[in-house]
């Protein structure tokens, strides 16, 4: 069976990347030169220069050009000499001198500039040559009062501008208009581009946004006028690659004289070349009917009354803009398609003699070229009935085409929801006007780059990159809950957070709002993670993640008014984040005000597959474009990823995910011997329960999953190696006679899935697009016998900390040094230390992790009275959510934290994770880190604070306060830090 070309399936090849390459070039000032009284009688209706702008803005045509008025050739010679201008239009009776010795010394002066002579009397043109001294005057045509007519000239002569490089560009079609007549072409241009116009615009249905319109209407066939035989045949052979059809006169020159039969020979000449190609005689002699029938080319009368209905016909029929009629043999319509999604839904049932019938006629390509799809119009049209093994796969390969299409084009748009053209294959929509929010908007972005980069399913053709079906309620939904519910008068002041949820979900919700979900609802069956998207979140230098509400949705429950009603409080519960403890904190921390803050919701497809009741990815991870602690030989700018099995709760809750660097992705420094493998490797996961009851807390939907109980889920399977108690041996792949450790080997060691590779491609075109490090939530997923499945989830700008200020440490600062770190986050620096706070190394506990945290949340609240900021040591995560990793503090309980320093412990040995939210929210708001690895030159003195007196001291932490500053210097440049400790007294080698 006949199949795409690998390097077609997914993304179209166009050669250019945006709309912006087309029609570049642009009639943006035209000098008119007339009369005081022809400017009087063109203005009697309105100025002029705004009937072009209405003309434009009425056909949502862009960038209307500008008109200049000059009312004396004297002056219109002064002005184009200035060369500014793109077009001249000149008219008879200018005062000072004759219009054609005008244009004559126009040209002399700028040989370039298209002139266009507009006048009254049709008589008086033919009667004298030289108005048609191509050399002197590039069109003569006559005017009657009609904008339209200066529409068409602009038009056309922008179409004459580009159409060279559109066509090598993007396969734009081309109609050639061959018509000697001023008067006949001053009449038929103009109706031919307002019905080019309407026709683009009719045909716009499948349009998903503003920019996919403008595309269409540049991509609208471009008009080439010929007057005579030759020059006719001449854009014939230079554009018969790209012709849409051909309009022609009859009795016009060819070889130097008026031949009454030049417009028969030329259409049966190109007929001849071009069988299926669409032929339309216009001609004022009905004689010449019968001759048109042989060639064989459709006749129009041009003096019929109904000769504007016979145009619009031939565009809608014979063009293939109006509905695709599909015909039995005789000549019946059985059925009709009035878009893509529609033609792919009727090929399907089809009866196959149909299908034979417009395959020979080339209907579908035309169809499809009237609707600017030119690249799969072209390979159909290229494809002949003989290349097939029957018309039955003639149908499959045209609905895969049509789909593939349909795919591809939907592929980084954001399209408006419309209840009743609700489409459930469209890949990102958004309900409402209002803005997306931080989150969805870099969705957007994101999508909209990868659109763009063609190479990006060639690079990686094993792999299938892209987002998961999105649904965005924008600000606008948010607005409409708040007025309806009163919120920010209800709700402000009320600080205690279950009060708050509690609260929202017994407001009422928008009914219209209601119904767009419920619509959305009923084509939608898979899980959903339903995440916030706030205005300010995920902005330029302002920390916010994990900030926000998320919740996950079976979304399978039989009676739909139950999976409403999950969804709708999953939204309520959301808006309700805004009013919470901890975006209250991070609002304090910034400069942007908390009622500045709106909020959208996405609601996007949950990545996974179901396994004995359990819904979660092979796959989820965070990664960075830049690297806070390169070891071995990696470098910051190569980035790092963390990635664990299941939801990605683990990960960016700061729990036992595997770090490494995309560029080296067998260097795994936390797996540097058995001990450490099985000690630092994950031991359990996140999953979506798939039975829940109508009632249950939404919060409760996640259940944590131990690996050895899921030892026969196909993606343990899949990540895992085998550790054998009895050998003492881990090996590479999972068999089933041991015991399964996640070590990814199989993806990361041996490269059966591209991560590494891919995770570096993301995160190098997100860098380059946000113009900074960025920061990626993804998700993989991998089935058995499917083709692996790569999702982006979320995007945000990293903080990496710049600073001109140049800081040396120096050798002797190292040896004297009471910290060194070689693994420093924050800018270039040298500031003071007053106070610090510090878990005591021998109280500290694994077991102990939480009440440590509530120590040290209530000794924050005390030195916020004192309005201390305070240098903050303890071992493991900070910020973690697994307890046995680190101290589970949350922004409210450390708010005026100066550094932090991570150490480690006899009893806790974490990796330090770069890829919780609680260290992208350190990066934002620019808190100083440290980390002391237990390995290598790194270095701190507790027994030094130990004998100091304590300010405070508590069952696990000692408070002090120094009797002299601290000095604090960071190098950024190295990520190397110490802090000085001048004691009198003492000395810190």
């Amino acid at each position: 069976m006949k199949t795409l070309p690998k390097s077609q399936n997914g993304i179209e090849k166009h050669r250019f990347k945006s709309f912006h390459e087309l029609m570049t070039k642009r009639v943006a000032e035209i000098l008119l030169v007339s009369s005081t009284y022809d400017a009087f009688i063109m203005q009697e209706d309105g100025p002029l220069a705004e009937r072009i702008i209405h003309e434009y803005r009425g056909l949502n045509l862009s960038r209307p050009p500008r008109l200049t008025w000059i009312s004396n050739g004297s002056e219109a010679l002064k002005k184009i000499s200035s060369g500014d201008f793109d077009l001249v239009i000149v008219m008879p009776h200018i005062g000072d001198m004759d219009a054609h010795d005008l244009c004559r010394r126009m040209k002399e002066i700028q040989p370039e500039i298209p002139i266009y002579y507009l006048a009254y009397d049709a008589g008086r043109i033919l009667e004298e040559k030289k108005y048609v001294d191509r050399s002197v005057i590039d069109r003569t045509l006559l005017w009657s009062g009609n904008t339209d007519l200066l529409l068409a000239i602009v038009k056309n002569q922008e179409d004459k501008m580009n159409v060279e490089l559109d066509t090598a560009l993007a396969n734009i079609r081309v109609i050639i208009f061959v018509e000697d007549s001023p008067f006949y072409l001053s009449s038929l241009l103009p109706v031919l581009y307002r019905e080019l116009v309407l026709q683009t615009q009719a045909v716009m249905d499948d349009s998903l946004n503003e920019k996919d319109r403008l595309l269409r209407m540049r991509t609208r066939p471009k008009i080439l006028v010929a007057e005579n035989y030759e020059e006719a045949w001449e854009l014939y052979q230079k554009y018969k690659k790209y012709l849409f059809c051909v309009i022609s006169d009859v009795r016009f020159e060819k070889d130097g004289k008026e031949d009454p039969e030049a417009g028969i020979t030329l259409l049966k000449n190109i007929s001849r070349e071009q069988n299926d190609l669409p032929l339309l005689v216009l001609s004022s002699e009905p004689e010449n009917k019968e001759k048109a029938e042989q060639i064989p080319a459709l006749f129009s009368d041009k003096h019929s009354p109904s000769l504007h209905s016979d145009l619009d016909n031939f565009f809608r029929h014979s063009l293939g803009f109006g509905d695709f009629l599909f015909r039995q043999d005789n000549g019946e319509i059985i059925e009709r398609a009035g878009n893509l999604r529609s033609m792919a839904n009727v090929l399907k049932k089809l009866p196959l003699e149909s299908i034979g019938y417009h395959g020979r006629r080339n209907d579908f390509s035309r169809w499809l070229m009237a609707r600017f799809e030119m690249e799969i119009a072209q390979r159909i049209r290229s494809s002949k009935l003989d290349d097939f093994n029957g018309l039955e796969e003639v149908r499959q390969y045209l609905i895969s085409i049509i789909r593939n299409k349909l795919k591809q084009r939907q592929r980084g748009l954001v399209s408006d929801f419309v209840q009743q053209e609700f489409d459930p294959d469209h890949d990102f929509i958004k309900i409402g006007k209002g803005s997306l929010g931080g989150k969805a908007r870099g969705l957007a972005f994101i999508s909209s780059l990868l659109r763009e980069e063609i190479d990006i399913v060639s690079q990686f053709d094993s792999v299938t990159i892209s987002l998961p079906k999105t649904m965005v309620i924008t600000t606008e939904g948010f607005d409409i809950f708040a007025k309806l519910n009163n919120i920010f008068t209800f709700f402000t002041g009320i600080e205690d957070d279950e009060e708050i949820e509690k609260g929202f979900l017994k407001t009422a919700f928008p009914e219209e709002l209601r119904e767009d979900i419920l619509v959305f609802l009923k084509h939608t069956t898979f899980p959903l993670a339903v995440r916030s998207s706030a205005i300010l979140e995920d902005a330029h230098y302002r920390a916010s993640a994990g900030a926000y509400n998320t919740y996950m949705l079976p979304n399978n429950d039989p009676d739909i008014n139950v999976r409403l009603d999950h969804l709708v409080r999953a939204i309520k519960l959301i808006y309700s984040s805004i009013f919470q403890e901890t975006p209250r904190i991070l609002a304090k921390t910034s400069t942007y005000r908390q009622e500045e803050d709106k909020m959208a919701v996405i609601i996007q497809q949950l990545v996974g597959h179901q396994y004995d009741g359990y819904f979660y990815p092979a796959i989820s991870g965070v990664a960075h474009s830049y690297n806070f602690y390169p070891v071995s030989c990696m470098k910051p700018s190569e980035g790092v990823a963390h990635i664990a099995l299941g939801l990605g709760k683990i990960v960016v809750d700061g729990g036992a995910a595997l770090r490494f660097s995309p560029v080296y992705p067998q260097i795994l420094p936390q797996f540097s011997n058995i001990d450490d493998i099985l000690r630092n490797s994950q031991h359990f996961f996140y999953a979506l329960k798939m039975q829940v009851k109508g009632e249950e807390p939404l919060k409760d939907m996640l259940e944590r999953i131990e690996v050895d109980q899921a030892a026969g889920h196909f993606p343990v399977r899949k990540l895992a190696s085998t550790y054998s108690p009895q050998d003492e041996k881990i090996r590479d792949f999972f068999s089933g006679d041991g015991y399964p450790v996640i070590t990814f080997a199989p993806i990361l060691k041996y490269q059966e899935f591209p991560l590494g590779k891919v995770l570096l491609k993301i995160l190098g075109i997100g860098e380059k697009g946000m113009g900074c490090p960025v920061e990626i939530e993804f998700a993989v997923n991998l089935a058995e016998g499917e083709i692996p499945q790569f999702y982006l989830l979320q995007i945000r700008p990293m903080a990496v900390a710049q600073s001109r200020v140049k800081v040396r440490i120096t050798d002797q600062e190292r040896r004297r040094s009471w910290c060194f770190s070689d693994m420093a986050m924050g800018p270039s620096q040298e500031s003071q230390i007053t106070s610090v706070l510090y878990v005591k190394p021998e109280r500290f506990d694994t077991r102990k992790t939480l009440e440590i945290a509530k120590e040290i949340e209530k000794m924050n609240g005390i030195l916020k009275t004192r309005r201390k900021r305070y240098l903050l040591i303890g071992p493991g995560r900070w910020g973690t959510a697994d307890r046995w990793l680190g101290i589970p503090i949350k922004w409210s309980g450390i708010t005026e934290v100066h550094t932090i320093i991570e150490t480690t412990s006899e009893k806790l040995h974490a990796d330090p994770s770069q890829g919780s939210h609680f260290f992208h929210n350190i990066t934002s708001l620019g808190i100083n880190y440290l980390g002391i690895p237990p390995k290598g030159e790194c270095r701190i003195n507790l027994e030094w604070l130990d004998s100091r007196p304590a300010e405070i001291e508590t069952e696990y932490l000692r408070y002090v306060e120094l009797e002299k500053p601290a000095v604090l210097k960071i190098d950024g440049k190295t990520s190397q830090a110490v802090i000085i400790f001048e004691m009198e007294g003492s000395k810190m080698e």
